[in-house]
């Protein structure tokens, strides 16, 4: 019934700002906008086949509470390559570092600040093992 994950949406305090860094930063392209009265309010990103990421204009947003999204993560299959992306283009990312499932993982956030967490996974990934992940 369920075919696979569709789109997140995402509020934005600056939809330029936002495009900016999924379409450089990140090298997703936008397939559409959503137009009212003339005036662009939001559009698609696509991050993978029939995969993709929705935006809004949202105002004014406070990250310091707790956000909708506490974060959301893409898989790639080089994070070096995409933290190069990401700090060549003058976006700050974390270090990389193994996480507790066994996938290495980086972080960035983005202009509105929505937290976005990288996964490259490995063999001993609990994504793929299916084994559970003890935390300490």
């Amino acid at each position: 019934m369920i075919k696979g994950f569709a789109h997140v949406c995402l509020a934005a305090t600056d939809l330029e700002a936002v495009e900016r860094f999924y379409g450089e930063g990140l090298g997703f392209r936008k397939v559409f906008d959503f137009v009212r009265e003339g005036t662009v309010t939001g559009f698609y990103l696509e991050v993978a086949e029939n995969t993709y990421i929705e935006v809004f204009s949202g105002g004014e947003i406070n990250t310091t509470d707790r956000a909708p999204i506490a974060h959301f993560c893409l898989e790639t299959d080089d994070i070096d390559q995409v933290a190069k992306r990401l700090a060549e283009n003058g976006y700050p990312v974390t270090e990389k570092k193994l996480g507790a499932d066994q996938s290495w993982q980086i972080w960035t956030k983005d202009p509105s600040g929505v937290r976005i967490e990288f996964h490259q996974y490995t063999q001993q990934s609990s994504q793929r093992t299916h084994q559970d992940c003890i935390l300490g």
